[in-house]
């Protein structure tokens, strides 16, 4: 039988002997919370040889030796671990902290262990901890399971003393509803409100508690949609109540977003407001077709634009004509309507019309579709391929570069499935 305690650890002296896989796990934990480590080991990994360089732990570079733990030169420890190689060594260790009545954690022999580590992890502001008989295996097993399960929501953590309030912009990333930050993923799970975007994942809401609102901002192009106002005063609204408002959206709230608006909005009516990164469609279309957006010899620029407003149009700041003249990667948002305008913008200002182009609509979703040509044709062959938003148009020689490397994915993608079959889909 055990008995759980959550130890805060902060400027207090821990002891990790041995400087091998297992110190190098543990080591970071105990100094993310705080803990002034000391390591005796003759030789220690190349991290923690970093960490002892960057003065984050203080390194005795030497074996074991007896008053390691309590001599007359050693700090006052709180917690010792043996993480040697050598089970004589870790008794010694293990002996000298248990006359002393500290705590010591035996990597080697569980049942030798005056206390277990447990597997631990954190999701939403929770610390999860398991111990199963000193079981590593399980204990990691158990706690994966319960993390995923608050993160997802399936375990309803939003009850407690301390509630969450104010909005959370969250990024949710491209479309596939596994790439959501795991930050992003945890804020969901807590939410009171959601704001959402007909692109952000919404197959992620039918895992949150029935009792969330769900407030659909839509942002369908040229049809029904929230105005941004509209939007702002929800997320103001309703975290004034005392909820917790999370504003998810497709890609990164920050990149053709507007989440700086709403941040705006939020810090001028007083509402706490936090912004979660997401994975920006501009670099994940790229990626899931196949295509390297830079590439040693090829491209050492990348350049990411909207195409809200076409090239030539008086609000556009987009310099079209210097994108032209640079050999660099273009990647463009919500272009796909004005293929057209971005072809001549970048031929009429010398961008050769051989240039390769790809298209890739609904990227890291099943449904992902990519079209390639060049500058010259591309404007056909999308028409021609009935493409449609949403899309990322990518111009440049790395999609050159993806065809000579055989790497450019045409149809619809799996990638855990390539990896399952060790072969591609096409």
């Amino acid at each position: 039988m055990t008995y759980l305690l959550g130890l805060r650890m902060r400027d207090r002296d821990v002891l990790v002997v041995g400087g091998g896989r297992v110190a190098q796990r543990r080591v970071p934990v105990l100094l993310e919370a705080g803990a002034r480590v000391t390591l005796v080991s003759p030789e220690v990994s190349a991290a923690l040889e970093d960490l002892a360089d960057a003065g984050r732990l203080t390194w005795v570079r030497r074996p074991f030796e007896p008053g390691d733990v309590v001599g007359p030169d050693a700090p006052a420890y709180w917690l010792v671990h043996a993480a040697t190689d050598s089970a004589e060594v870790n008794a010694a260790v293990a002996t000298e902290a248990e006359d002393s009545r500290i705590w010591c954690v035996r990597a080697d022999d569980r049942h030798a262990s005056s206390a277990w580590t447990p597997a631990s992890g954190r999701s939403g502001g929770i610390t999860v901890g398991v111990v199963a008989s000193g079981d590593p295996k399980r204990s990691a097993g158990l706690r994966d399971a319960i993390i995923d399960g608050l993160a997802e929501g399936a375990l309803d953590a939003r009850r407690g003393r301390e509630r969450l309030n104010g909005v959370a912009l969250v990024g949710g990333g491209p479309g596939d509803p596994g790439l959501i930050t795991v930050r992003g993923r945890r804020l969901l799970s807590q939410a009171d409100v959601v704001v959402v975007d007909r692109l952000a994942p919404t197959s992620l809401l039918d895992a949150l508690p029935s009792d969330v609102e769900i407030v659909d901002a839509a942002k369908i192009p040229y049809g029904r949609s929230m105005t941004q106002d509209e939007i702002n005063s929800v997320l103001v609204e309703r975290a004034k109540e005392g909820k917790f408002v999370v504003r998810l959206k497709g890609g990164d709230s920050f990149l053709f977003g507007r989440g700086g608006e709403e941040a705006a909005a939020c810090a001028a009516a007083g509402v706490p407001v936090i912004a979660v990164p997401g994975v920006t469609s501009a670099l994940a279309a790229p990626t899931g077709a196949g295509i390297p957006t830079t590439h040693r010899g090829v491209a050492q620029d990348v350049h990411i634009v909207s195409a809200h407003v076409a090239p030539g149009d008086a609000r556009s700041t987009v310099d079209w004509g210097g994108l032209a003249r640079s050999n660099g990667t273009i990647v463009a948002l919500m272009g796909l309507g004005r293929i057209e305008a971005i072809v001549e913008a970048l031929t009429s200002n010398g961008r050769p019309e051989d240039t390769p182009v790809a298209v890739v609509q609904e990227a890291t979703l099943p449904s992902q579709r990519t079209v390639a040509g060049t500058l010259a044709d591309i404007a056909a062959t999308v028409r021609s391929a009935g493409m449609r938003p949403p899309a990322v148009v990518i111009i440049g020689e790395v999609v050159r570069t993806a065809r000579e490397l055989d790497i450019l994915h045409t149809g619809p993608q799996s990638d855990l499935d390539r990896l399952a079959t060790g072969r591609d889909l096409e």
